[in-house]
């Protein structure tokens, strides 16, 4: 069963106020650089990965709903048309601004471990940790899923339609079908265990053997029939007979069934709280506290303000050099210490204090050495894991026209989940999040597998404010591990270098940690390339190069300047001025 959430918990208002507070200067010395928060924004509007999705929630928007309505409705799409990347059948977390009071609530909608859930579940008979194509398709790969319950939680707290209503255009995309993304066929007829899985066969295939093709028409009725039952039924519906009990079977199935049972399902809920609020510059960046690691985004965020990064630019090999060596610093630590805190005490405080960041800043030097250690924040030891994270995530951003802003990153971990369906949605394999080994060195892992647990995440959506509290920029990105270096890429171009949010996003992408340095290596200007190399550092390309960053930045004058990733096939619209928005700048 989960344990009690631990008393530092309960301080993150006082971490945030604390924060907030360091962040504030006077606005004399507030650079030019960097966009200026609205006194209330004046749009209504959705960056999203499918304009299927974006459409879907200007649908509500249209209707009079607020952000949290909207949300609903966008999730419950991107399950229909981009079920690779996340689903019903997964977690998320959610940031929420409230443009009345200025109050940013997180929502914690992580997926748990079940009670039978064993620390050595993910071992082999040898004691060595399953091979990752093996682990991830496996029943015990599926958690509780915490999606609908949180968004039901924040659609409760801040919703102004019916619930019922928030599921008509998506069913009715289910029922009549839609077409085929470039993205969904391409990963329908991909190599991943999870699509050649007979769920997949069975929802993607064709009569001849091949999978769905890009433009084609496609349905998913069986989905429809999910959603009705939970337009009639509530948030969660997936918790209840007969849904959970089919997934209750389905995770049962070989290879190497899990344990979840209905006592597993009654006893979820999501967490609802505070956020974790850091300093970057002039502004103050929220994120949701752990198992999300949007701590260690902040601890990259101060590592950097204690260079001087933000006198450079895009075309300085110093800037990526700088950026990348605190990447490395930042992935050390949040791999010893992130877990989820109502297990293991997880050193919020002692990552963000500023002497502790002052000494990992200090370690940066002329030239990449080798792979850094974790620091020791006070009173601190545990082994480094063994998490391997995979992209199978999406974010999104919603802003209605009363100026209440939704950020949420969502994910059912890799590729289509576990590869296992039921209801016409993929069912999470996010429980291989947890590290398999959870032992390092005879020390124990901070993110072990648990029962009750949820797994470390590096899902991030962030919220930024100005020193006054008001709104400046709301993103983020999936990605896997490279969340937090996508991220990280985009709040230096926007909140340092003064770029627009949808150059910012375009900038390419560098993923340091460890020994590793990986990016899109052809989007670099040669002379990046060859000042990164004299500095140690050879940008490769290969994996954790497809972000999917959306989100949308406030101007001084209200209006807004939404962004979508070009490396996906997101959106960013509004509704025009008559349905309560008014058209965004800069809109893709």
């Amino acid at each position: 069963m989960p344990q009690p959430t631990p008393a530092w918990f309960s301080r993150l208002p006082l971490l945030a106020a604390g924060l907030l507070l360091a962040a504030c200067q006077p606005a004399a010395q507030r650079p030019e650089a960097g966009p200026a928060a609205a006194p209330q924004a004046r749009v209504a509007g959705v960056a999203a990965a499918h304009p299927l999705a974006v459409e879907a929630g200007l649908d509500v928007l249209a209707r009079g709903g607020s952000a949290a309505d909207a949300a609903v409705a966008v999730q419950a799409m991107l399950s229909l048309v981009e079920p690779q990347s996340s689903g019903i059948g997964g977690g998320a977390f959610l940031l929420h601004y409230e443009a009345a009071t200025g109050r940013i609530t997180a929502f914690d909608g992580r997926e748990t471990a079940p009670a039978g859930a064993r620390p050595d579940m993910f071992l082999d008979a040898s004691g060595e940790p399953l091979p990752w194509r093996e682990g991830v398709v496996t029943g015990r790969a599926t958690g509780v899923p915490g999606v609908m319950p949180m968004l039901g939680a924040a659609q409760e707290r801040f919703g102004k339609l019916a619930w019922r209503s928030l599921f008509d255009e998506v069913i009715r995309t289910a029922e009549q079908g839609f077409v085929v993304p470039a993205r969904l066929a391409r990963f329908a007829s991909g190599p991943w265990p999870q699509a050649s899985g007979p769920d997949a066969r069975a929802l993607f295939g064709r009569p001849d053997g091949s999978t769905v093709q890009a433009g084609e028409p496609f349905s998913n009725p069986a989905f429809g029939a999910t959603l009705r039952q939970m337009a009639e039924r509530g948030p969660r519906t997936l918790l209840l007979p007969p849904v959970s009990t089919a997934i209750i079977e389905r995770t049962h199935a070989e290879p190497l069934p899990g344990t979840l049972e209905q006592a597993d399902f009654d006893a979820y809920e999501p967490r609802v709280g505070e956020p974790v609020c850091g300093p970057f510059r002039v502004y103050v960046v929220c994120v949701p506290p752990p198992p999300s690691s949007g701590v260690s985004l902040l601890q990259m965020l101060a590592i950097l303000d204690r260079t001087d990064i933000a006198t450079r630019g895009p075309d300085d090999p110093q800037a990526w050099f700088l950026f990348a060596e605190a990447s490395r610093l930042m992935y050390a630590d949040r791999n010893q210490y992130v877990a989820d805190p109502a297990f293991v005490p997880v050193p919020v405080e002692g990552l963000l204090e500023p002497g502790y960041v002052a000494e990992r800043a200090a370690l940066i030097g002329e030239r990449a050495g080798p792979s850094p250690a974790a620091g020791t924040p006070p009173g601190f030891a545990r082994g480094r894991d063994a998490t391997d994270e995979r992209a199978g995530t999406s974010h999104f951003v919603v802003v209605d026209a009363a100026g209440n802003v939704v950020s949420m990153t969502t994910s059912v971990e890799s590729l289509f989940g576990s590869g296992r369906a039921v209801g016409g949605f993929f069912l999470n394999n996010q429980l291989t999040d947890f590290s398999f080994r959870p032992v390092e060195n005879g020390l124990p892992v901070a993110n072990a597998v648990a029962p009750g647990k949820r797994p470390r995440s590096s899902m991030s959506p962030v919220i930024v404010l100005d020193g006054e509290g008001r709104l400046v920029a709301a993103l983020g990105s999936p990605g896997g591990s490279a969340i937090l270096a996508y991220n990280a890429k985009a709040l230096v171009g926007l909140l340092a270098w003064g770029l627009p949010l949808q150059a910012a996003i375009e900038l390419p992408n560098l993923i340091a940690s460890g020994e590793s340095f990986f990016g899109e290596a052809a989007k670099f200007p040669p002379a990046v390339l060859e000042g990164l190399a004299a500095r140690g550092i050879e940008a490769r390309p290969g994996r954790g190069e497809e972000s999917g960053l959306h989100g949308v930045a406030f101007r001084r004058d209200g209006t807004a300047e939404g962004a979508a990733d070009p490396r996906r096939e997101g959106a960013w619209r509004t509704l025009p001025p008559a349905a309560g928005g008014s058209r965004a700048q800069g809109a893709p």
